[in-house]
């Protein structure tokens, strides 16, 4: 799916941004619990969608984040993109001070442990990434830094 395509425009526009932000970001971990993954605020999932469950680092309240969640390998990755704003999104932090997190998929929960991949693991699967999330690209053209990609690895 090309960059150019009215679904990547039209979920990477300002206004889509700041939805996603402001309101879904909030929203869509309650509905995707509710639903068992078959709903988020913008309707049915078109990618494979997660709801990670972690502690905050400064607070230590469980914080809930709704994620695109891309499979490689038998395990579930998550992207701190933060929709290409310059900042990291909060949750990568969270993830950094405390790994433990419970990941929902649709039909499917579990616990697991949060790595973050070095650069050659990360360069290994960053098409995947891109053709699974073609907004990726545009989120890259938005900022200089570097995302941040988390494997979930179940916890035994």
């Amino acid at each position: 799916m090309p960059d150019d395509d009215f679904l990547v425009r039209a979920t990477t526009h300002s206004a889509a941004t700041w939805w996603f932000r402001h309101v879904a970001s909030k929203l869509d971990p309650v509905l995707f619990k509710l639903t068992n993954g078959r709903v988020f605020s913008m309707g049915m999932p078109t990618m494979p969608m997660a709801t990670l469950t972690m502690q905050g680092r400064k607070t230590g309240r469980r914080r809930s984040i709704h994620l695109a969640a891309i499979e490689h390998d038998g395990h579930f990755h998550v992207v701190a993109s933060a929709w290409g704003q310059q900042a990291h999104p909060a949750w990568r932090y969270n993830l950094e001070a405390n790994p433990a997190v419970e990941v929902q998929l649709p039909g499917k929960r579990f616990r697991a442990i949060a790595e973050l991949l070095n650069a050659a693991e990360k360069a290994a699967i960053w098409p995947g990434v891109c053709e699974t999330i073609p907004q990726m690209r545009v989120y890259e053209r938005r900022t200089q830094r570097e995302f941040s990609v988390f494997r979930l690895r179940p916890a035994v």
